[in-house]
């Protein structure tokens, strides 16, 4: 028998976890080529052959997902399974149509071969939006394993966008370990807040021996999810974040109502800022797909060190890139710090933005007059920083997870906006977690 080429739709990540766990030296199959979008310069690379194993002596290619057209269009290629996330439902079954009109078939894997078992209990924390407050939900839950004596190791959603190779399992305990291992600025905005608070974390490209080295220094694992992707590990216990301010969004994008219906444990995140309305929508959702759940009502409050800074103020708001670009959030904490606290004026910076800011606001539109933080390479990195630079604002104010001075030089005054997650009320993650807390 021929074997069944096969294409992996991706977004550096995903796809790579599918084919480590249901291709690689799998010899019936040959993988042709793995498209990719969402993360920019990541085409015209390849998957190496370090990581391919014995079967692509000279690596699988990544390519343009535009370029997937053209490859169905040649034939030869059986089946196109679609390895990203956080989009549509309608999205995605155009792009399965599009596929399927051209002859191959269109997969979405399953959780089952995919979602490796571990000899240390799992807990996951994923959501149905990028966006909806895992970070700090991860981290309470952390904070909750830490107290009761428990050795906890964080493994993050994969972010390989350097060398893949050198990137296969990576290792972070101190703040020179980002430096050490050239970490993006969503890296480190992922990184940093477990590092300070003395949680190691692993991420890198082959989860498997990811997994096997964590489980050597760790009593518990926490599966810190990124998008609204599908843990990779089995969990056991699973907590999804859902988030009233884009109520209806749990019942209509892939794979987030997936992991709303395998919950053990939903939190309804930003209570304490969001309407009535759209709190009620998401709990009566919730209740129709998924009435076992533990339900858990939270709050990530906001906070600066100097509110005064704010008032009155024309002020530039920076905000957790992925949130408005791929989670489609219209504002997100520095927005909503700038308003509880009176700013005057919200600066649009989209006509100073530089270089490849300039492209993020061509590709996102509907991000507004806010600034993403974008950092996927040096270069993005510095037109962030030059883009800041032009803005005529009085203070900036900076939504992201970490001290985003840290990492480029603001030569204006500038607040950092920070929350952590509140639970309100009983049940609370307390327990969700009663039986890990031992």
């Amino acid at each position: 028998m021929s074997k069944r080429r096969i294409v992996l739709m991706g977004a550096a990540g995903r796809d790579f976890h599918n084919f480590n766990t249901m291709y690689r030296g799998n010899a019936d199959v040959e993988v042709v080529a793995f498209t990719a979008t969402q993360i920019p310069d990541i085409e015209g690379r390849k998957y190496p052959a370090e990581l391919a194993g014995e079967l692509y002596p000279d690596g699988i290619p990544i390519l343009a997902e535009e370029e997937l057209w053209g490859l169905l269009e040649k034939g030869g290629i059986d089946e196109v399974v679609f390895s990203y996330s956080d989009v549509s439902n309608q999205y995605v079954m155009e792009k399965a149509q599009m596929v399927n009109s051209r002859g191959a078939h269109f997969t979405l894997t399953g959780g089952a071969p995919t979602m490796i078992g571990s000899n240390k209990p799992v807990v996951s924390i994923c959501a149905v939006r990028t966006g909806c407050g895992k970070s700090q939900t991860t981290r309470r839950v952390a904070e909750l394993l830490v107290a009761a004596g428990k050795k906890v190791v964080a493994i993050r959603h994969p972010m390989p966008y350097g060398d893949l190779a050198k990137q296969k399992v990576q290792r972070f305990a101190s703040l020179d370990d980002l430096v050490k291992h050239h970490c993006t600025i969503e890296e480190i905005e992922e990184y940093e807040p477990h590092i300070v608070t003395g949680v190691i974390v692993y991420a890198g490209v082959d989860y498997e021996a990811i997994l096997r080295e964590a489980e050597k220094e760790a009593d518990v694992i926490l599966w810190d999810g990124g998008n609204n992707d599908l843990p990779f590990y089995k969990p056991d216990v699973s907590i999804v974040v859902v988030d009233p301010h884009r109520a209806g969004h749990e019942l209509l994008y892939y794979p987030g109502l997936t992991n709303l219906l395998m919950a053990d444990v939903v939190v309804i995140n930003k209570i304490d800022t969001a309407d009535m309305c759209g709190i009620d929508t998401v709990r009566k959702n919730i209740e129709a797909v998924n009435p076992d759940a533990m339900v858990i009502d939270a709050a990530s409050p906001l906070m600066v060190d100097d509110p005064e800074s704010i008032n009155g103020k024309r002020v530039l708001c920076v905000e957790d890139g992925p949130t408005l670009t791929h989670g489609g959030m219209p504002y997100g904490a520095a927005v909503m710090a700038a308003k509880k606290f009176q700013a005057a004026e919200f600066v649009d910076p989209r006509p100073y933005a530089t270089g490849k800011i300039v492209r993020t606001f061509e590709r996102y539109p509907e991000v507004g007059a806010l600034l993403p933080a974008m950092g996927y390479g040096d270069d993005q990195v510095k037109d962030l920083e030059k883009t800041i630079a032009k803005v005529d604002c009085d203070v900036v104010v900076i939504g992201t997870p970490i001290d985003l001075g840290r990492i480029i030089d603001i030569k204006k005054p500038a607040v950092r906006v920070m929350y952590d997650l509140s639970e309100i009320g009983r049940p609370n993650l307390e327990d969700a977690l009663r039986p890990l807390l031992g």
